[in-house]
């Protein structure tokens, strides 16, 4: 007798799950594929600009500044202290208050800053100093030209163009600013080297156009005999041109600058002024921004970072 095989009934159960899962399998082929997940926006970055003053030099510094901050998609927050030490130390704490990442000073004062540089150190907030430096606190890097050797070149020339010999006066910037100090230094150790050469005159004219030529007319009455005068910034020096050129003795007198502003480059271009020193504020400010960029995105920055000089002459 032949034998048969039983068979199990499958359960209703069984059968709906079995079509449940066909049902979903049907229906995944039809969807999308899954999605990436969105990668997060980098945080945004706040950077403050501390400038002593809005100047023409500082003025291209700042220009240069925002621009590489937007193009860096960072906010920059840039004030002018009007040369008011008092008043840049509390944009700073303000911007301390509000926690910027990171800070780019022009000093007003050398020593003057270095409480509020202290107040950024101590809340984490990297400081970068421009042109000018700081007498304490943490910096991460300096941005500067070398005022120094800057000051050196100017006295080099100016030896030169008078024959080495002669009467020679000397404009002073704000005798508190690492500027005035570096580019004075350069230049007295530049006219040590010749005996024949008089510095009759050293006098403050607080980096300003209007300070210079009052200050050197006041020099012109009281000496007949000048045959050159450097002053540590073009404003200065301009301003001393004006006050000769008044005087009718501008043609008489070697004039040698420092900074290569565009009016600057513009009395050269006219047989004025004889020459100045250039730096280069676009620069600085554009690698100010970068190198605070840098820092914060863990990246390795030099304490120092020179920006090159040259002498530009007719």
């Amino acid at each position: 007798m032949a034998s048969h095989k039983k068979f199990r009934p499958i359960s209703v159960l069984l059968v709906l799950a079995l079509v449940t899962v066909l049902a979903l399998a049907a229906c995944g082929d039809d969807e999308e594929e899954p999605k990436a997940t969105p990668t997060p926006e980098a945080p945004e970055v706040t950077l403050g600009l501390s400038l002593a003053e809005y100047n023409t030099f500082f003025t291209t510094l700042r220009e240069s500044a925002q621009s590489t901050a937007d193009l860096m998609g960072v906010t920059l927050l840039a004030e002018s202290a009007d040369n008011d030490p008092e008043a840049q130390a509390e944009t700073i704490q303000g911007w301390i208050d509000d926690g910027v990442d990171a800070l780019l000073i022009n000093p007003t004062d050398s020593d003057a800053i270095v409480s509020v540089i202290e107040a950024a150190n101590e809340a984490d907030i990297p400081v970068f100093t421009i042109d000018r430096s700081a007498s304490g606190g943490v910096v991460v890097s300096h941005i500067a030209s070398d005022n120094v050797a800057g000051g050196r070149m100017a006295g080099e020339y100016l030896a030169e163009a008078i024959g080495k010999a002669g009467k020679v006066v000397e404009l002073q910037g704000i005798l508190s600013t690492s500027a005035a100090q570096g580019r004075g230094q350069g230049f007295n150790e530049a006219m040590a080297n010749y005996p024949d050469i008089e510095i009759i005159a050293q006098e403050p004219a607080e980096f300003n156009r209007e300070e210079g030529q009052a200050v050197f007319a006041q020099i012109l009455a009281d000496n007949p005999e000048i045959d050159a005068v450097f002053a540590h910034n073009d404003d200065m020096i301009l301003g001393a041109l004006d006050a000769a050129k008044e005087a009718g003795r501008a043609g008489d007198i070697v004039f040698v600058g420092f900074d290569a502003i565009d009016a600057a480059i513009d009395a050269i271009e006219a047989s004025e002024l004889s020459a100045t020193i250039a730096q280069q504020p676009a620069e600085m400010g554009r690698i100010g921004v970068e190198s605070a960029v840098s820092y914060l995105n863990g990246e390795d920055v030099s304490d120092t970072i020179p920006v090159d000089l040259s002498v530009i002459t007719q």
